[in-house]
This record gives structure tokens, C-alpha cells and sequence, in this order.
């Protein structure tokens, strides 16, 4: 049956005069909305950080509307980083909401070659877009368009290096020492070190390989220090330590992985080091 006197009411249609059923569907009603209701960083690295983008979309109609597609565009400072579309995104309940979350994956190389400003060390502010393609019953095909502000690091890789080794005892049965590491942080933001895993080398020998569980905060483009106890037998090692014990010093290698937190998200970080030449140094004792 032809009904006449149809007017929009935001995406809802119904009769100019509703019956009570008609009216009870219509309270409430009105268009779709949606809204960016999160941003979270799931995982950060030197190359890469992994995003997940939340969008909450709300339909206050009586009748299920498909998403048809999202959009997403991601900038700096007017520089286009990352687009992308999702396709046949879902569909929004009768009276309910639905939150949808677009992944997205910024990777360092790429964005520092779109825009050569960034440095590494960095705190980069970016502009999310995202447009939702919704398709609305009688209406059609409507969009919904959404912006956000927000943030994300270019991770600089911290500088390890020995700063020295002092020796509480040396012999050859065993001996225990300290290995100072001098950690430079040269990002625009605190790394909390939690622990570290290292293998340290003097000459072709491996002299300790553990890991240790540290609690340091190094400010922002500042330097610390971490203290590693070590025990090791020289008399089952090889010529570097008898170097040593002759006063000739020996090259040292160092590599492992430091877990630290920062502002964005706990993040691991490679390190490696090699240097010499080692000599013995005697702590100092009062």
C-alpha cells in the first residue's frame, strides 16, 4: 500500500502520524553515529610500530545497518604516511553498537622517507582519518567521516658500551668482578630498563653469559649505568686472560638485548659492542 506524507527523520523514515507500535520503534531513533573511541600501540620496535585504531559506531535504528567499507588515511605535518580500506567491515545491531578496530602498521624506513624532518629519537604527532561508508536502508550509501590527533615514537637505539671493569678478586681459581655498562639514551623520552640479557667475550673467550634483572630509568637524552656482577675460572680460559695478568690488556665483545619500558609500550632492544684493550683494575676498598 502506497503511504504518502514520508518525511526523513535523520536516517529513520516513518508516517507523519505514527501509530503507538510505529512510535515506540521510532523513540530513540535517528542516524547512525560513530566516534574513535581508542588508540592503542601493540607492539613497538626499532623498524616498526603495530597501532590499533577503535571506532565506536552507534545505530539507534530498529533495523541492522552494513558497513560497507572504512577508509583510513594517516598523516604529519601534511604528509601523507599510510592509506589503506577495509572492506565489508561488519554489520551494526538493531539498537546497538558496534566497535570496530582498524589495524594499522607504520613502518620507520617509510615514514622517514616521506617525510625527511623526522630523526630518529623522535616523538611524531600524526592525524588519523577514517571514513565510514555506511549503507542505510531507503537512504543508501552514507558517510561518516572522523579525525584524531595522536602520537607514536621513532625509536633511537640506545648506545651500550663498557665503561670499565673492576675486579673484586682475581685469581686464577676465581675471580669475580663488575662490568660498568654505560647506557646512552638518545630519544626524546625516559626508558625504563627492567632487564638484561648479555654474553660477554674477552678476547676469543666467553667470560659470562646471563641475565640479569635491573631497575634504572634513563631520562630522556641522558646516559646510565649498570652494574654486572660476573664470576668466571681463568685457569680454564685461554690466552686473553693471561694477556691480562701480564698487564698487555685484551679486546672484549659484548651483545645481548636490553626490555624496557617506555612511554609508548615496553619495547627489546639488540645490542653489540666490541673494544679493548681490558686491563686488570682493582676495586678500591676503604
Amino acid at each position: 500500500m502506497a503511504e504518502e506524507g514520508y518525511k526523513e527523520r535523520g536516517f529513520f523514515f516513518g508516517s507523519d502520524k505514527p501509530g503507538k507500535e510505529e512510535a515506540d520503534e521510532e523513540k530513540g531513533s535517528g542516524g547512525p553515529t560513530a566516534a574513535v573511541s581508542g588508540f592503542h600501540i601493540l607492539h613497538i620496535s626499532l623498524e616498526k610500530v603495530d597501532i590499533v585504531v577503535d571506532v565506536l559506531v552507534t545505530n539507534p535504528n530498529p533495523i541492522p545497518i552494513p558497513l560497507v567499507d572504512i577508509i583510513y588515511l594517516i598523516e604529519s605535518d601534511g604528509h601523507k604516511l599510510i592509506s589503506g580500506t577495509i572492506p565489508d567491515a561488519g554489520t551494526v545491531r538493531a539498537h546497538g553498537s558496534e566497535t570496530i578496530k582498524i589495524p594499522i602498521c607504520l613502518i620507520y624506513k617509510d615514514v622517514k622517507d616521506t617525510y625527511g624532518d623526522i630523526q630518529p629519537g623522535e616523538i611524531i604527532p600524526y592525524r588519523v582519518f577514517v571514513e565510514l561508508l555506511i549503507d542505510v536502508p531507503i537512504i543508501g550509501r552514507v558517510s561518516l567521516p572522523l579525525e584524531k590527533k595522536v602520537e607514536t615514537p621513532a625509536p633511537y637505539k640506545p648506545d651500550v658500551d663498557l665503561d670499565k671493569i673492576e675486579y673484586d678478586r682475581f685469581s686464577l681459581e676465581e675471580t669475580t668482578a663488575s662490568l660498568h655498562l654505560k647506557v646512552e639514551n638518545k630519544n626524546k623520552f625516559d626508558l625504563g630498563v627492567n632487564t638484561l640479557e648479555y654474553n660477554f667475550t674477552l678476547g676469543d673467550d666467553n667470560i659470562a653469559n646471563a641475565t640479569l634483572s635491573e631497575s634504572t630509568k634513563i631520562g630522556q637524552c641522558g646516559e646510565g649505568i649498570l652494574e654486572v656482577p660476573i664470576t668466571f675460572r681463568p685457569k680454564d680460559l685461554g690466552s686473553a686472560v693471561w694477556d691480562i695478568i701480564r698487564g698487555h690488556g685484551a679486546g672484549y665483545s659484548m651483545k645481548g638485548k636490553l626490555e624496557v619500558d617506555t612511554p609508548f609500550g615496553p619495547m627489546n632492544i639488540p645490542f653489540s659492542k666490541e673494544g679493548g684493550k681490558e686491563q686488570v683494575k682493582e676495586r678500591s676498598r676503604n
